[in-house]
């Protein structure tokens, strides 16, 4: 049987990881989809200590979950994971036998603004957060991880390029 293949894509708020991951875990069978974002959906939301400790410990425990199943061969993973200390928070905590690929999706602040000016059209966000977004596009650069430059590609197109570094 063929190693399992946890494909991780991070980038900045707003830059495309949730969709890219999505036409990626599409694209390849048989996979399963995780967004990180999923174990902070929590009304107010509220971060904290105990929430983050929280939320690692449900990301760690799904993905040693999907890892674990036999059903699945590629485990698609995104979160904004903006520092190198929270890959390897995750990434300690994981069991068993798999390939690894970290790609950061990385985008020019003019990209990032048109993501988020089609984001808020579709009430998926709202502009007050760009600069925040913003303020975390340098830190991407610096990770251990494949960038990917989303600036002029469609989500399909970056799906594409993401599969075709990691191979079938």
């Amino acid at each position: 049987m063929k190693m399992k293949k946890l494909i991780i894509i991070n980038g900045t708020m707003g830059v495309g990881k949730s969709t890219v991951a999505e036409l990626v875990a599409d694209r390849l069978e048989p996979s399963v989809f995780l967004d990180g974002d999923w174990c902070w959906k929590m009304n107010p939301w509220v971060f904290s200590e105990e929430n983050k400790a929280m939320v690692i410990n449900n990301i760690t425990y799904l993905l040693n979950a999907y890892l674990a199943n036999t059903s699945f061969r590629y485990v698609i993973f995104c979160w904004v994971l903006h520092r190198e200390f929270i890959f390897d928070q995750i990434l300690s905590r994981l069991h068993g036998g798999f390939d690894l690929y970290k790609f950061s999706l990385i985008c020019s602040k003019e990209a990032l603004r048109a993501h988020f000016t089609q984001d808020v059209q579709k009430g998926i966000r709202t502009m007050d957060t760009l600069e925040a977004s913003y303020s975390r596009m340098q830190l991407y650069q610096t990770l251990s991880t494949q960038k990917i430059d989303v600036s002029h590609l469609s989500a399909g197109q970056a799906a594409n390029r993401l599969i075709e570094q990691i191979g079938k």
